[in-house]
């Protein structure tokens, strides 16, 4: 199942003034998700620069599990969208 995940920041944040143990950390963190194949893509949006991440998971709760251990997450600083993807099927239109 695919899984489009959107970060909205939960309080502003000025990310200067974050630890950098903790964006290292988190960095991690997605790293070894993207490993285990967890997360297929992940890319900022040009404009805000927040995170968009395309997740292979058996489940919606699977990722959120998993994002819940993000640990900017779990600092309390940012959090996600959820949006479960379905396959195209306008081409029904053409060929159905």
């Amino acid at each position: 199942m695919k899984i489009l995940t959107i970060e909205f920041e939960r309080v502003p944040v000025d990310w200067k003034e974050i630890d950098p143990a903790l964006l290292k950390a988190e960095a991690r963190h997605v790293f070894n998700l993207q490993q285990a194949d967890l997360i297929r893509q992940i890319h900022f949006t040009a404009d805000t620069k927040r995170a968009v991440i395309e997740w292979e998971a058996d489940s919606l709760e699977k990722v959120k599990t998993e994002i819940s251990s993000f640990p900017l997450v779990q600092a309390g600083l940012i959090d996600f969208e959820y949006y479960p993807l379905a396959p195209y099927s306008g081409f029904n239109t053409l060929f159905g």
